[in-house]
């Protein structure tokens, strides 16, 4: 079997996958228990199955983004899903206005001032002779990068 064979019938088989019935919740779920079973098996490596999702997720991301390209600018509603295209805006440059850009650049003085207090514990005072609290802190979410 030719390569363009395979992958047109990859294709065909992709585009008719779930029928119109398939919800949101259901495709979550879908997921969420393709991993248990694949968990709970041990069957495959954890990492080589992480790798391939990530291949696979790019594969999907790559053809939503160029399949949204081909669809009509129209709202539309075709096997369950409701299609709806949204306009861009405005978006206001605010660095035009100098008052806002002068503030703009003093908050972000003001945060390196928070910085320095926060890891090192200094004492230091702002220019109307304030001193700069040492601000609470929160967590970031853990996670895990993934690069290929």
């Amino acid at each position: 079997m030719s390569k363009e064979l395979y992958f047109e019938m990859k294709a065909n088989e992709i585009a008719k996958m779930y029928d119109h019935t398939f919800t949101k919740k259901e495709a979550k779920e879908t997921g969420i228990n393709l991993v248990k079973d694949v968990l709970d098996k041990g069957e495959v490596d954890k990492h080589e199955f992480m790798a391939n999702l990530a291949r696979l997720k790019e594969v999907v991301n790559s053809a939503d983004a160029e399949m949204r390209k081909h669809l009509p600018d129209e709202k539309f509603t075709a096997f369950g899903v409701e299609f709806t295209p949204v306009q861009g805006g405005k978006i206001l440059n605010y660095e035009d206005d100098p008052i806002y850009a002068k503030l703009k650049h003093k908050l972000k003085e003001r945060e390196e001032q928070l910085k320095v207090v926060f890891n090192t514990g200094a004492e230091i005072y702002d220019e109307e002779g304030i001193q700069i609290p040492k601000v609470s802190f929160n967590y970031r979410k853990s996670s895990i990068t993934i690069k290929f």
